[in-house]
């Protein structure tokens, strides 16, 4: 039960810092997160509402209705001045240390016993998947810099979060990259 209350939290904080940027429905908070946090945080549609729901029952988030004509209604979201404080805590805490949880890394970790090959393609596909992120993100990238020089954004943004994060995620990327092909290399020799 602990376990399962520390993640909630952290989708939820994921979740504060996302409406940062401003009001949003849930729909816009999924997709937002698909580019933007999710370089450091997963979290699928169901699992965003069914938070957005706790949220707002908790008094962090106000949710109001949007009446439309053509499509269904939807709720727009905004953090509370609650919703702020708890992040304002949330920041000041230090974060509980990270681990890597990968079942592609159990897989290369069993490889000699196992199917060499069934490894290889999902170190291929891990490769594949790494460079579309890449180019993904460097379009995000430049996107926020929007002809300024990293210096100059860095320097007079309104936020810097958001940028300090989605590099992380694109070196995050260049390394599952970079060991990937270096992966696939020794096993090509192994097998050749």
């Amino acid at each position: 039960m602990v376990r399962r209350y520390l993640r909630i939290m952290s989708l939820r904080h994921a979740v504060m810092a996302a409406l940062l940027e401003g009001e949003a429905s849930g729909y816009d908070l999924a997709k937002g997160f698909d580019a933007s946090v999710a370089n450091f945080w997963m979290a699928t549609p169901q699992q965003l509402y069914r938070e957005l729901d706790r949220m707002r029952d908790d008094g962090l988030v106000a949710a109001r209705l949007v009446q439309q004509e053509r499509r269904p209604n939807k709720r727009l979201f905004s953090l509370t001045e609650e919703g702020r404080r708890e992040l304002r805590e949330f920041t000041a805490r230090p974060p509980r240390p990270g681990a890597i949880r990968d079942e592609m890394m159990v897989m290369v970790q069993a490889v000699d016993a196992g199917d060499a090959e069934g490894v290889r393609a999902a170190v291929e596909e891990r490769v594949e998947w790494a460079r579309a992120k890449i180019a993904r993100f460097e379009r995000l990238q430049a996107r926020l810099l929007d002809g300024r020089t990293e210096e100059e954004f860095l320097a007079h943004a309104d936020r810097v979060g958001p940028y300090l994060t989605l590099m992380r995620g694109l070196e995050f990327e260049r390394e599952n990259q970079r060991w990937g092909e270096w992966a696939l290399n020794v096993l090509r020799q192994r097998v050749g």
